[in-house]
């Protein structure tokens, strides 16, 4: 079964002016596409929790004054759950395999016990496994692990003494540092415990990933890390997506919304082609991509409405897969420093609370008696989607100054529709005045 959020998006604006005003735009409201009216947004998120991440990349955005979203895997933090097998005897499952061939019937449940099994290679097993089910080579899948468990039962399996980016002993970050990074405005957020193949576990491991990582987050750091969430390896299994969407309101994932085209990170698809009102478009910064590459993608969002660029970064320096180095990040994220007057630079999280707010919102203004009463309405949960939406609301001609009651004075623009002012207002707010 496809998962699909039920929430349909209008934006309705309203309004009434008396016969005398010679210009019906005159009083009307509506939601900017982004905050402060910009021209698109972009969200640098990063994967697995690798140390460098916070040790230099971290301070390169924070002296920018950008934030970021790290996906962690709660696992390898202190204090922690832990991965780990639940289900039926792990020697009764690994005798079964000399006997059964694996197919439908047993396949997640060995597939989620083999890499519980106690070295390095049956982990990547897993991850292999995992990867030929998702690519829909599912008989190939069958005979890889019958291979896996054949070396289990005959003691050939091994710690291979490869490098393994999701369980590296440097990644050695508490929850401690952790709440100080949340703190200073970052998004802290799940990237399950252990980074599984979720696809091919079974139902009750599956959800252990989810919901353990998102119980360690919420305890260790609080409700604004277990809003937005990443399954590893980007997956995008039906199933998967499925059960994850119960326990997570945003996945970077994936999102089914009707006016949301979502370009994954492996897509050629050109973003300014499409006529969504929104645009997610996932480049994932590898090493073989070039500082001017990665600058045009910050060009194409600059030079759209509708396109909210989503960075997928792992590696940082010398250490995590595919790494970027210090130089090269320095260069592009000052690069998007200096347009931001353009860009909104944000966490994926508020992002997405923003985007979705603003398309499960209504708001409704009208001019009378020299004053301009603008009401918003949603049915979110206020507490929740609590990022504030940009208001646009044009006024009368001989307004020299506006004056909100409860934001103060306004600075007035201009666009061929005539003045307007901008200012935030949130869900929780529902309601402003504005004055001349």
């Amino acid at each position: 079964m496809k998962f699909r959020f039920h929430l349909f998006a209008y934006s309705i604006i309203c309004f009434s002016f008396s016969c005398s005003n010679p210009n019906p735009i005159i009083g009307t409201s509506e939601i900017t596409k982004w905050p402060d009216d910009k021209t698109g947004a972009i969200s640098v998120t990063y994967d697995d929790g690798i140390v460098n991440q916070f040790t230099i990349a971290k301070p390169i955005m924070d002296s920018l004054g950008i934030p970021a979203t790290f996906y962690i895997i709660t696992g390898k933090v202190e204090g922690a759950g832990k991965g780990k097998f639940t289900g039926r005897d792990p020697k009764v499952i690994i005798e079964e395999t000399r006997s059964t061939p694996t197919d439908s019937s047993n396949f997640f449940e060995r597939a989620s016990l083999i890499a519980f099994t106690g070295t390095t290679e049956a982990e990547d097993y897993h991850a292999r496994v995992g990867s030929l089910y998702e690519a829909g080579k599912v008989n190939e899948a069958y005979s890889l692990l019958d291979e896996g468990y054949e070396k289990i039962r005959d003691g050939k399996i091994r710690n291979t003494g490869e490098i393994v980016f999701h369980n590296n002993v440097e990644d050695t970050t508490t929850w401690e540092q952790y709440r100080t990074y949340s703190a200073q405005g970052h998004e802290i957020a799940s990237h399950t415990v252990t980074h599984p193949r979720l696809a091919v576990l079974d139902e009750v491991n599956m959800l252990y990933e989810l919901e353990q990582s998102k119980a360690d987050l919420l305890e260790n750091i609080g409700e604004e890390s277990i809003f937005s969430a990443e399954g590893p390896y980007g997956t995008e299994n039906e199933r998967v997506m499925e059960y994850a969407h119960k326990i997570y309101p945003a996945l970077r994932n994936r999102m089914p919304e009707p006016w949301l085209e979502e370009i994954n990170r492996g897509s050629n698809a050109q973003p300014g082609q499409s006529e969504k009102e929104y645009v997610q478009w996932q480049r994932g910064p590898q090493t073989r991509n070039t500082l001017e590459e990665m600058k045009s993608w910050v060009d194409t969002v600059m030079n759209h409405q509708n396109i909210w660029l989503v960075l997928v970064i792992h590696g940082v320096e010398n250490l995590g897969w595919e790494p970027k180095t210090k130089e090269e990040l320095t260069g592009y994220f000052s690069y998007m420093k200096a347009n931001e007057d353009k860009l909104w630079i944000e966490t994926f999280r508020d992002v997405t609370k923003y985007i979705r707010a603003r398309q499960n919102s209504q708001i409704s203004s009208k001019l009378e008696n020299g004053e301009i009463s603008v009401s918003l309405q949603s049915e979110l949960d206020a507490s929740v989607y609590s990022v504030p939406l940009t208001i646009k609301t044009y006024i009368p001609e001989d307004w020299k100054e506006a004056k909100t009651n409860k934001q103060g004075t306004l600075e007035i623009h201009q666009d061929e529709k005539g003045k307007f002012v901008l200012y935030p207002l949130s869900l929780a707010e529902a309601s402003i005045a504005l004055t001349k």
